[in-house]
């Protein structure tokens, strides 16, 4: 009898304090865990009260790394109960910043969490002892995406310009202009970024994943779309709790989401990738087929090419809105409450974002439920632990310990984002 257990303690390179557990007996997995153990921050608790102008504020102090995702998600669903809709150059601003946060996260992603892994490097510092340039395109990249956000959100970390309706302020085509020329070489180098990463030495670990992700019928989804999946699914932000489920489990302080099924289904970037290939720019596309990826990947260790395609995209996109910006009239449109129940869902870095809310004809907050993108894969990670490991058997211990945590880092999980609600069950005598 062989029984062994991988154990990490605390992940290196994730967002938020986590670690793993794989317990093999007879060269079988019987066990595999990521472990959650931050303390949860109720922020659905504290929303109870608040006036529902506050909301956008409040949610984007939930993540320092993704605090549009939770801003742009939280007033789709308000301007839903109220009967708004942002449309024309407000709209495009909101499609700007968001490319800002998906540029900033991404290649922080890239460069300093992932890349090590496939360079075998402990961290960032190391890279840079021996490749500096490497990592001095990977800080300027980023910080394009703080710039974006800096403009348009008021400060880079926990912007606060967004509100309902659009902008407390919307910039001058001359502020947008002086963007230009760093925007420019950032898709020249996101094209380079994408060419280095397909050069990594990737395990073979093709697995069937069900992606879910937001899909419109024009754009590469940011802010609007239905929710579908590669197994059929096709229905409204508003149904998706009829679709998907949260439940909790011992070893986690975050809820698992997982289908009304039972199964577990995968959201991010490589669900944008798979379920909406056909509306990236040419240039992405083509750099898609150029290097080998091909429209669909169902390699999870490959996911550091896809989010380099996305950082590009995001480049491009970026450009379009600025060379087409003109400047609105007026930063916002009015949103006057109205007593209802709303639902939006964005496309986070790390996938859908989903957030309901029920106010009163007041606009106070009577009740909230957020669903971050890493609490939705956290069953999708486990069941990648399990399978590597059981297809990895023959590597050395730390080896094998060290191939399952860039399991994990894979995802690019934000541990933090999904520790916001925990239940609690009262048995009085």
């Amino acid at each position: 009898m062989k029984t062994r257990t991988i154990k990490v303690n605390y992940l290196a390179r994730v967002e938020g304090e986590g670690g793993l557990q794989i317990k093999i007996k007879d060269d079988q997995v019987t066990q595999a865990r990521l472990n959650i153990f931050e303390p949860p921050r109720f922020f659905e608790a504290f929303l109870r009260g608040r006036h529902f102008s506050e909301v956008p504020d409040i949610t984007a102090r939930i993540c320092g790394i993704c605090p549009i995702a939770y801003q742009m998600s939280s007033v789709h669903a308000m301007e839903q109960i109220c009967g708004v809709t942002v449309t024309g150059q407000l709209r495009e601003l909101r499609r700007l910043i968001y490319c800002g946060e998906w540029i900033e996260s991404h290649v922080l992603h890239i460069y300093m969490l992932h890349a090590p892994d496939f360079l075998g490097y402990q961290d960032a510092i190391q890279i840079a002892a021996d490749h500096p340039e490497i990592v001095k395109r990977g800080l300027k990249l980023k910080k394009i995406g703080n710039d974006i956000l800096r403009l348009l959100g008021g400060r880079e970390i926990h912007p606060i310009n967004v509100r309902l309706g659009g902008f407390y302020k919307v910039p001058s085509r001359q502020e947008l202009n002086e963007l230009s020329a760093d925007i420019e070489w950032g898709i020249a180098q996101s094209i380079e970024t994408v060419r280095w990463v397909a050069q990594f030495d990737f395990p073979d670990f093709e697995q069937e994943y069900e992606f879910v992700s937001l899909c419109h019928p024009q754009e590469y989804p940011l802010n609007e779309g239905r929710i579908v999946s590669s197994r059929g699914t096709d229905i409204d932000i508003s149904e998706f709790y009829k679709y998907f489920e949260e439940m909790h489990v011992k070893h986690s302080t975050s809820l698992h989401a997982r289908t009304r099924e039972g199964g577990a289904y995968f959201v991010g970037p490589m669900a944008r990738y798979n379920l909406n290939f056909d509306k990236l720019t040419p240039q992405a596309q083509n750099l898609a087929q150029e290097i080998g990826l091909g429209k669909t990947c169902n390699n999870p260790f490959k996911s550091i090419i896809v989010r380099a395609l996305e950082t590009l995209y995001a480049f491009e996109e970026a450009q379009r809105i600025i060379e087409n910006y003109t400047q609105p009239e007026k930063p916002y449109i009015e949103v006057t409450p109205r007593a209802g129940i709303g639902h939006g869902a964005s496309e986070a870095p790390r996938g859908i974002l989903y957030h309901r809310y029920k106010i009163d004809e007041h606009g106070l907050v009577m009740d909230a439920k957020i669903v971050p993108p890493t609490s939705q894969n956290q069953k999708t990670i486990e069941l990648d632990l399990a399978n590597f490991a059981s297809q990895n058997l023959d590597l050395s211990p730390d080896d094998l310990t060290w191939k399952c945590e860039q399991a994990v880092r894979n995802y690019d999980p934000c541990i933090s984002c999904s520790c916001h609600c925990l239940k609690v069950k009262l048995n009085r005598d």
